[in-house]
Parts: C-alpha cells; sequence; structure tokens
C-alpha cells in the first residue's frame, strides 16, 4: 500500500533526496512506528496536531509516542534516552496527545512513560531495550535539520536511538517529519491547573475501575494518569455481569477476557515497570473497599460520587480512605446526533452498528446469486421496519411470517399434517386453521410447540426457497429473508449472511404492548420464550438497533448497504421508491 506527495520535505530539498530509499515522497504505509518528540513541552502542546497529521499519513495501526524534550540527532555523541519528570504539564500534553489522536481512527495511539518518573521513586538508568507488542517498522521524529531534508547521519542516529529505546523490526526506516504548523489553537481542551510546573504526586497503589470496553483515547487518559500516580502496583477492577446490565448496547461489549487481555497490553506497553491486577467487578466497590494497601482511587467526573462511597465503606470496613483523584471528561468532537457528547463506549458501539462484525462463512449449499441476507430479530426489535428499509434499497423482500400463513391456508403445504396432528378444534367453520386455539395449545407445552415446528418449519423453508429462485430469475441482486425464527429453525443454511436487530428488553416490552395491547406480563413471557439479544449476536454478522429516532435507523441500514455491496462487489442496486 503506497500514497502518494506527503509534505512531509521542505520545498528545496534536492532531487536525489527524494528519489533515496528512505525518501517520503512515495513511501509505504507501516503497521506499526514509534514517533520521537523533541520539540520543548511548551511549545509541543500547540505542534501536536499537524506532527499527529503527518504520523498518521504514514502508520496504519499503532503509534507509540515517545516524549524527549529536547533530544538533539545532530553532533557527534550518540543521544540517550533520559528521565523526565512526571509534572502536570506533562499529564496535559499526554492528555492533549490523545484528544487530538481522536480524528485519526485507524491509529492506536500509546504514549509511552517508561521514561516519565516520579521523584519520589528510585528509578534504574534507561539501559534496556524495552519490549512492546507492537515492535516499529519505522521511527519518526519532529526533530529537524537546517536544510529541512532527510539528512542521513540524523536519521542513522535516529533508529539507533530507537533501537536502543525499543524492540524494534529489522531493517527499520526512519523519517524527520516537517509538518506545517499554524497558529496556536485557542481550544486545547486542556485540563487547567494553576501550576502546570508541580509535580504529580504519587502512590504506592492505586485502584481503578471501569468497563475499558473497545479501549479509546479517554480510556487511554484515565489510564496513563493513573499509571503516573501509581509507584508501584496499579488494580484494575474491570466491570462484568450485572454492572453491564444497563448500559446501552449491552450485547456489543466484547468479552471479559478480551478487554482484559487488551487492557493488559497497553498498560505494559505504556509503563512495564508498575504490576497490574486486573480482576473482575461484579459490584460497585469490588477489592477497593478491603485492600490495605491502597492508597488512591482515580476517578472521572462522572465517577466522583463512586469513589466517595467507597471511602465510605473503607471507613465502615476500618479502613482509611483513599485520596480522590479525579480526571476531566473528553469531550468528542465528532459525536453523531444520537452519541454521547463525550468519548464513549457506547458511541463507539453504536457506530460498529451495521458494519461487519465477523466475516460470512462461505455457504457452498446455496448460490452466489441472489446474494441472500437473513434478518432476523426479537419481538419489537424493529424488524419488520429494516427489512422495508432493505427493499426500498432495492433488495427482494421473503416475509417468512406471511410464508407461515400460506403453510396453514387449506390446501397449503402443512394444512392437512396440522389438522391431522391437533385434531378437527383447530379448525375453523370455513375450514381455516384457527390461530388463536392452536396458539394456546402449542405456546403452553414446550413438546407441543415442537411437533407443530417440525411440520411448519420445513415447510415454511421450502416455500423461501422457492421464492429465492424466483427472485434470481427475475434478476434480483441481493434478497432478504426476513425470518423471526431464522435462527432457531435452522434457516441459517439458506443465507449468505445473518444480519440481527436488537432493542433493550424494556423498550421491546412497551412496544409489544402498545402494539398488542397486551399486558406488561405478557409481553415479559413472550420475550423469556425467545433466544436472548445476546444469544442471537453471537450469529450475527450483522447488527443493527432500532432504539432512536427512525433517520437514525435509516442511516444505519443505508451504512449497512452500502458496506454489503462493496463486499458482494456489486456497485449498483437500483432503489425502489419510498413506501
Amino acid at each position: 500500500m503506497e500514497y502518494k506527495a506527503v509534505k512531509l520535505g521542505r520545498a528545496h530539498a534536492s532531487h536525489a533526496e527524494f528519489l533515496n530509499k528512505s525518501s517520503v515522497l512515495r513511501m509505504s504505509v507501516f503497521r506499526s512506528g514509534v514517533l520521537v518528540l523533541t520539540s520543548p513541552l511548551s511549545s509541543l502542546s500547540q505542534r501536536i496536531v499537524p506532527i499527529l497529521s503527518s504520523a498518521a499519513r504514514i502508520v496504519q495501526d499503532t503509534l507509540y509516542v515517545h516524549l524527549q524534550p529536547g533530544l538533539s540527532f545532530t553532533g557527534s555523541t550518540q543521544p540517550r534516552s533520559a528521565y523526565i519528570t512526571a509534572t502536570h504539564e506533562v499529564c496535559n500534553l499526554i492528555r492533549k496527545v490523545y484528544f487530538d489522536a481522536n480524528v485519526h481512527s485507524h491509529l492506536d495511539v500509546r504514549v509511552l512513560l517508561t521514561n516519565i518518573r516520579n521523584q519520589n521513586v528510585n528509578q534504574h538508568p534507561l539501559s534496556s531495550v524495552q519490549n512492546l507488542s507492537h515492535p516499529p517498522e519505522v521511527v519518526l521524529t519532529d526533530f529537524q535539520t537546517s536544510d529541512g531534508g532527510q539528512y542521513n547521519p540524523v536519521k542513522q542516529r535516529l533508529e539507533r536511538y530507537a533501537t536502543s529505546c525499543y524492540s524494534c523490526k529489522p531493517n527499520l526506516i526512519s523519517v524527520l517529519l516537517y509538518p506545517e504548523y499554524s497558529r496556536p489553537d485557542e481550544d486545547t481542551d486542556i485540563e487547567e491547573v494553576e501550576d502546570t510546573s508541580s509535580e504529580v504526586k504519587s502512590y504506592s497503589d492505586v485502584v481503578v475501575g471501569g468497563t475499558f470496553d473497545r479501549l479509546h483515547n479517554a480510556h487511554k487518559i484515565f489510564l496513563s494518569v493513573s499509571c503516573l500516580l501509581a509507584e508501584s502496583r496499579l488494580l484494575i477492577g474491570l466491570s462484568d455481569r450485572d454492572l453491564l446490565k444497563r448500559k446501552i448496547l449491552k450485547e456489543l461489549i466484547e468479552p471479559f477476557d478480551s478487554r482484559a487481555e487488551k487492557l493488559g497490553q497497553f498498560l505494559v506497553d505504556i509503563k512495564p515497570s508498575l504490576t497490574y491486577d486486573i480482576v473482575p467487578l461484579f459490584d460497585p466497590y469490588g477489592l477497593s473497599i478491603t485492600d490495605a494497601d491502597l492508597k488512591c482511587i482515580v476517578v472521572s467526573e462522572e465517577t466522583r460520587k463512586g469513589g466517595e462511597a467507597v471511602n465510605r465503606k473503607r471507613l465502615e470496613n476500618g479502613l482509611p480512605a483513599l485520596v480522590l483523584h479525579e480526571i476531566k471528561i473528553v469531550n468528542d468532537a465528532q459525536h453523531a446526533q444520537n452519541e454521547e457528547e463525550k468519548i464513549s463506549s457506547s458511541s463507539l458501539r453504536s457506530r460498529i452498528l451495521g458494519t461487519l462484525l465477523k466475516p460470512p462463512t462461505e455457504n457452498l449449499k446455496i448460490p452466489l446469486r441472489p446474494y441472500v441476507i437473513g434478518l432476523t430479530g426479537g419481538s419489537g426489535s424493529g424488524k419488520s421496519a429494516i427489512a422495508k428499509y432493505l427493499a426500498n434499497l432495492g433488495a427482494a423482500l421473503i416475509d417468512s411470517d406471511k410464508l407461515g400463513h400460506e403453510t396453514y391456508s387449506p390446501g397449503g403445504p402443512a394444512y392437512q399434517q396440522v389438522v391431522e396432528e391437533f385434531g378437527p378444534e383447530v379448525v375453523n367453520d370455513d375450514g381455516t386453521i384457527n390461530r388463536r386455539i392452536l396458539g394456546q395449545i402449542v405456546f403452553a407445552d414446550k413438546t407441543q410447540l415442537k411437533r407443530l415446528t417440525d411440520i411448519v418449519w420445513p415447510a415454511i423453508a421450502t416455500l423461501a426457497k422457492q421464492k429465492i429462485a424466483d427472485a434470481a430469475t427475475q434478476g434480483a441482486t441481493v434478497c432478504v429473508m426476513d425470518a423471526a425464527v431464522l435462527l432457531e429453525a435452522g434457516w441459517t443454511d439458506m443465507v449468505h449472511e445473518v444480519w440481527v436487530t436488537i432493542i433493550p428488553e424494556k423498550e421491546a416490552i412497551t412496544r409489544i404492548m402498545e402494539r398488542d395491547g397486551v399486558s406488561e406480563e405478557s409481553a415479559k413471557h413472550r420475550l423469556a420464550n425467545q433466544m436472548t439479544n445476546c444469544q442471537r449476536v453471537e450469529h450475527a454478522n450483522v447488527v443493527l438497533c432500532t432504539l432512536w429516532e427512525p433517520e437514525v435507523t435509516q442511516n444505519q441500514v443505508q451504512k449497512a448497504w452500502n458496506l454489503l455491496l462493496q463486499r458482494i462487489g456489486q456497485e449498483f442496486v437500483t432503489p425502489r421508491p419510498l413506501l
């Protein structure tokens, strides 16, 4: 993968330099890199935006940031890493780096804290090479030469410096960045501190808690400050089970083990000298109210009351109160209408709605065209509305509920067998099957229900296959099979992808009550007899949610549709008139 004409060199750099292998006129995009920042701290906060923009053109995934203000790569002496003091100015700069990096969504930025020290902690000389989970393939720096070019001796010192500090990939490439610095930006979102030169007070053992789902830059600010406060150990309570029940789109929260692994990798990367204890948190307190070694708890503006509650419990348990260190919330300038104003995991979860969560398994049992989407979801989830949106976009719609009615109708493929199995009492005077009476029989007895589904589901599947074949004859590119029991009936072998519509249980109950005129108890009973959202999501390639306004749902479906067409290589499907 390559890009063209990235402006990282001065206009007067020689033509030979730009033809050099290390030139940046045409340079590969590297998966990982380390950015060595040498500008004075006082000016770096205003320079970081163009620096990150330049680095984001070169690094694709993980960008480590190494702070070493005042470091020079000129002269006869090879530079070496040195400690810098953990001050509030450094904390503000770290916050600024993560805040400004938020616009580069492809970058996993990690500010390294190895050479940032607390004065009251004995530090060993920085002599050993630190292993990183993603060894850098390229080293970048904001250090500039007088001629504005890619000066080889400087780059050689930069490469030696990087490899003396961190485990890097062989054949490390070096790049001197020459960003176009503009006037200072007044809106820096930096936390106001009276004396930024004052040192950050540290504590032997520090505790934090949170969900830490889809580790984002606000998490990284929170965790980085926690690491700077900790001298020996950081205890992390990772929310699980009951603490996740009220989370928005809780079905999309990563599993505990996955969150713990990513969290541990990030922490060991940024400050390997600490001991990290990552433990499950099943209630608001966890070990914070029983661990006598803890000295400080890190909270956000939103969770300060939780920290105060922890201290009340500690006092009840005969333990001293913890120092509360509060961190300012980080706003998200890119949040959508239905998202939180702060950088949050719930916003990130909402952004993956409509995207491919996992690649579909190749289905050799059915033709590639038409491409069949199996759309399913619980009662009240808005599945039918999404099916209509997809039909408006050009998909051929197959309604399995209508096919079910067809199988029950006199002369239908399941009619005679249902009558024989459940008796003449389920037949109306006009010869049609009384679905209400049949429902009373089967929904009160799972054995009876299975007898019915063993008859009806295969019949519906046969009709659905015929509908798909008819759609293919008519030139349909995409079919959507709208089926509430898609997973239960085992119809996934008829589709290429599974799309699941979810809604919080409380909202689903309200919708069922309003739509069908039933009691709350009846609505809850109906949901209890269905697969849960989490069970469905386990099978989903794409997840959609109708919790918000209709236009939000339409945007999700449009995004899902556009991405689908990219996947199947279909550039255009004629949309149908809106219903």
